[in-house]
């Protein structure tokens, strides 16, 4: 079953969370944060997706509302 965007964040901020506290092996740190890229490889991706879907209504120049599609700024 697919990790909804939820669950993957509270993954990765379980992961940070033993990475900061030093009590895991090399071998153990190593492997947290593969799994940390890849969540945040997904996370970005469902973010990706979750954007091209919004829609904005938006007055038009004759004063009635059109679908338009939601552009994002750039950072």
């Amino acid at each position: 079953m697919a990790k909804t965007f939820e669950q993957s964040i509270k993954e990765l901020e379980e992961i940070a969370s033993k990475l900061e506290t030093g009590d895991v092996t090399l071998d153990e740190s190593l492997e947290l944060f593969e799994q940390g890229i890849k969540l945040s490889k997904s996370c970005q991706k469902m973010l990706d997706t979750a954007e091209k879907k919004v829609s904005v209504l938006m007055a038009n120049k004759d004063g009635e509302m059109e679908k338009q599609d939601f552009i994002g700024e750039e950072v």
